[in-house]
């Protein structure tokens, strides 16, 4: 066992014996800390990488292919630190339009023995205007990696008025992130996942690529790449409709995929929300599969789920993934994990006989 994961196992039940979102809380807060030091002292770290894994996706250039997953840093407090972890890149949020405090508390949950969490946050963030400003902060560090905005749409606005929430958070964000994902898949928002209908998610999604193209010619910027982020539990022919979607609209790729929607949390100090973790692997392999197939390959996919390991990473690059995001498994394995994630992809590369992780990519699907 890697001493850095030694330490964190034996730290871990110090951590385990504290609320989940106390726990939580307690992590972001010592890294917000470290985050702060490292950019007053500019000393932002640069990430691992190597001709193994660095690659170019939308015009970006991605150190290494593990990034932070998002709900794990919802308002950018901890963005400065996160190449030390690892991290070849990074989601912040979701950030919705309004500020809002989510859902009542308790709200996360562990269940160790299956490796999980059980989670109904309901979007708690400060709100796409203060996101912003924090990132426009940030940006000034030159950061080594590329940072994306997550958006969501606010709990009080109507679903008729769902496009206008979104448009107004990614207006705010656009200028200050490298990508945007469009998140319409989150169980704890009520009404949310009707947005992944194909009528309605064909009108959201349209109408935000075209003013991000919009954006981009007004302001005279990059078109940021525009990405769609996916349940877990859509069937099949519903995966291929939204797959349709997006090459139709010009969405840039997909995340695949969102937390699991339970209704029955097991005994836990609350009922519904978004199961993350070990259990969600093989069905986030099999979404993304699903989307490289009918794709073609076509659109870049972002794999999440259940990464605890170099092995977890590896079969979502096979099944047809070109960048994975971790969350969960920073729960379990450490906040190091992406340092390991990276340097174990690089060797699988080397050990195949490849030069680098794109020639890999859906291999297996």
């Amino acid at each position: 066992m890697k001493p850095e994961v030694l330490l964190y196992r034996l730290a871990r039940p110090l951590f385990f014996s504290l609320d989940a979102e106390r726990a939580h809380e307690l992590v972001l807060g010592w890294l917000a800390l470290a985050a702060e030091l490292a950019f007053r002292t500019g000393t932002v770290a640069s990430p691992p990488s190597g001709p193994e894994v660095e690659q170019e996706l939308w015009g970006l250039r991605f150190p290494n292919p593990v990034g932070l997953a998002a709900g794990f840093d919802k308002n950018a407090r901890v963005v400065p630190v996160l190449p030390l972890l690892g991290f070849g890149f990074a989601e912040v949020g979701t950030v919705t339009a309004l500020p809002q405090e989510g859902n009542p508390k308790p709200r996360i949950a562990r269940l160790v023995e299956q490796r999980a969490l059980v989670n109904r946050l309901g979007f708690n963030n400060e709100g796409a205007p203060a996101v912003a400003a924090r990132m426009e902060r940030w940006r000034r560090a030159k950061l080594p990696l590329p940072v994306g905005g997550n958006v969501g749409k606010s709990a009080a606005t109507p679903l008729e008025q769902a496009q206008e929430d979104y448009l107004f958070t990614l207006e705010t964000l656009l200028p200050f992130v490298d990508f945007l994902v469009v998140n319409v898949s989150s169980p704890n928002t009520p009404g949310l996942r009707e947005l992944q209908r194909e009528s309605e998610l064909r009108r959201l999604v349209g109408g935000l690529v075209e003013r991000n193209r919009e954006l981009a010619r007004e302001k005279k910027l990059r078109k940021r790449p525009l990405l769609l982020k996916i349940a877990p539990d859509l069937p099949g022919d519903a995966v291929r409709k939204a797959v349709d979607v997006a090459l139709e609209t010009g969405v840039d790729g997909i995340v695949a995929t969102n937390t699991l929607a339970v209704e029955n949390s097991g005994g836990l100090p609350f009922s519904g929300g978004g199961l993350s973790g070990a259990p969600l692997r093989e069905r986030s392999n099999e979404v993304i599969r699903r989307i490289f197939r009918h794709s073609e390959g076509k659109l870049p996919i972002v794999g999440v789920g259940g990464v605890f390991s170099g092995e977890d990473a590896w079969e979502k690059v096979l099944a047809g993934a070109s960048l994975v995001e971790v969350y969960t498994g920073l729960v379990y394995e450490g906040a190091l994990l992406p340092r390991l994630l990276a340097r174990e992809l690089a060797a699988r590369v080397r050990k195949a006989g490849g030069r680098r992780l794109a020639d890999f990519v859906g291999s297996g699907a």
